[in-house]
């Protein structure tokens, strides 16, 4: 059993709400395995107190935090300087409170890229086209990653154009907008929407034009294995779930606030999946 000293590292996820987040589980698996003298907290803040907030943590010597819906937004502008994946992504998810400054970045980009690579091996950015269904912040920050690592072409397709192709001007690059998805010419397809998560609607999309090489991926882990994966291993395809995002995204910030570089692995999964349901229904 670990016992916090005066000199205990601090650090925490804010939402509102954030009782749902399982931050604190992961963060909190890796201090322990690590032997760390730390501590990671659920800091439920309501939107309007939230810059007065992180500069108090920040003031009361927390190494930084997570944030975490409503506030990734507000956390790009309360930052002291944010670094070039929060540019690109519009959005901070990750804080780092460094010689009285805040510092910011996103790490949902490095998440994804990190999950497909674990559970599709030998995939690489640059093999094919990648499709996105959704042009909401995970997209955004989805997209960009994409780019970075040498997509050679994404392309949106969203419920409502028009927001899909703000996010194509916002990021430029080979970045298209479709009203249907061109399965048939893409290496990957993501869905960032929350179609297919507990208590929503299953996505409706056809993955017979997906050709046999193609990576299937959901951003959603509520189930783990959402109907989009289920047709996709039941196609014979590569079916990446979202909770390698999750737990991969979290490794930068660990490694910043705590001086330990964590691992991904059998056992952290099966921790924080515990009490998430592995299919829908």
């Amino acid at each position: 059993m670990r016992l916090l000293t005066g000199h205990a590292r601090l650090a925490g996820v804010l939402g509102w709400p954030v009782s749902h987040s399982r931050s604190p589980r992961l963060h909190g698996y890796w201090l322990e395995a690590l032997g760390i003298d730390g501590a990671y907290l659920p800091l439920p803040v309501h939107p309007e107190h939230f810059a007065a907030a992180v500069r108090t943590l920040a003031d009361l010597g927390f190494r930084g935090a997570n944030v975490t819906i409503p506030h990734k937004l507000s956390a790009f502008e309360v930052c002291d300087s944010v670094d070039a994946t929060a540019r690109r992504a519009g959005a901070v998810n990750t804080l780092v409170f460094r010689d009285g400054r805040i510092e910011g970045s996103n790490t949902d980009g490095y998440g994804f890229l990190e999950s497909v690579r674990d559970q599709a091996p030998g995939w690489a950015a640059s093999d094919g086209p990648a499709v996105l269904l959704g042009a909401g912040g995970a997209a955004r920050a989805i997209a960009a990653a994409l780019l970075d690592a040498g997509c050679p072409r994404v392309t949106l397709v969203n419920r409502t154009a028009a927001r899909a192709e703000a996010l194509a001007r916002d990021l430029g690059g080979a970045i298209e907008v479709a009203t249907e998805p061109p399965l048939a010419a893409t290496a990957l397809l993501v869905n960032t929407t929350s179609l297919g998560m507990q208590g929503h609607a299953p996505l409706d999309v056809d993955l017979a034009p997906l050709p046999a090489s193609a990576v299937v991926a959901d951003i959603v882990y509520v189930p783990l294995e959402t109907p989009l994966l289920a047709a996709a291993r039941a196609r014979g395809l590569r079916a990446v779930d979202g909770l390698g995002m999750l737990l991969h995204q979290a490794r930068p910030g660990f490694e910043a606030w705590f001086g330990a570089a964590p691992r991904v692995d059998a056992a952290l999964r099966a921790i924080v999946a515990a009490d998430i349901p592995k299919t829908a229904g």
